[in-house]
């Protein structure tokens, strides 16, 4: 079961996270949004939506710093005891950030009426899963440190160093089978949300708008012969004609 489940699932999950991605984009590519519901309501969507957006962005720097930077490099810099207050504290805050930006966006979709009328069974899916991740995460952080006979755990020790063993292909199961169960069920949550996010809105994570830092300005013109007039017939401040100039005298 350990093999299945810390050896072939963590490939598997990336497979069809990368297979659903690649659907996604060739088959349903107008799809590939949020749906937003703004125009239905706005007031709750204006804090909840930031509020759990930055909090994630938060939850997901503690989980790259406490998975990709071995336990030995930061000890070179930080105490265990900072280190950990940091963790603790910073990740409980940014933990805390996402509940109650996730319970406010739930809130908001189950009581406002053009909001739950536009909500699908595979939005009501994916929210389940993902306020599990978030909730399982927390629950690992708070009550994760002790494995079942008392002995201290340190997930740097055990599902990190498993994690980086994916990276290369040599999964270190024996890790992933020494952390506990809380961090265990935490793991196989994301797992499902990865699994899932091709396939919901989710996708849009994906999607980095590059473009608009290249794209042309784009210049409005009227149609009206005289647009820079006032009834005084003094040109508006801020308003230069482009090109009309040149246009009569190309005329005569």
């Amino acid at each position: 079961m350990d093999l299945l489940l810390w050896g072939v699932l963590p490939y598997l999950t990336l497979v069809v996270l990368i297979g659903g991605l690649i659907w996604r984009y060739r088959y349903d590519q107008f799809g590939w949004t949020t749906r937003s519901t703004q125009l239905y309501e706005s007031k709750l969507l204006r804090i909840a939506s930031p509020l759990f957006h930055y909090s994630l962005f938060g939850v997901l720097a503690g989980h790259l710093v406490g998975l990709l930077i071995p336990k030995a490099w930061t000890d070179l810099v930080i105490s265990q005891d900072t280190y950990h207050a940091f963790a603790l504290y910073g990740g409980g805050l940014a933990g805390l950030g996402t509940v109650v930006g996730i319970a406010m966006l739930i809130y908001r979709r189950r009581t406002t009426g053009p909001v739950f009328m536009a909500t699908t069974a595979n939005d009501k899916f994916m929210y389940v899963i993902l306020a599990g991740a978030i909730l399982l995460g927390i629950w690992a952080t708070l009550t994760g440190d002790h494995t079942p006979d008392g002995h201290h755990h340190n997930y740097r020790e055990t599902v990190s160093i498993w994690f980086r063993s994916l990276m290369i292909f040599q999964p270190n199961i024996d890790a992933m089978a020494a952390s506990t169960i809380q961090f265990k069920i935490h793991v196989l949550m994301g797992f499902a949300l990865f699994m899932i996010l091709p396939f919901t809105r989710l996708v849009h994570a994906f999607t980095v708008p590059f473009h608009y830092l290249f794209r042309p300005y784009i210049v409005y013109r009227t149609r009206d012969a005289n647009p820079m007039t006032h009834t005084t017939g003094m040109k508006r401040a801020g308003w230069d004609p482009i090109g009309t100039e040149d246009r009569h005298k190309t005329r005569k």
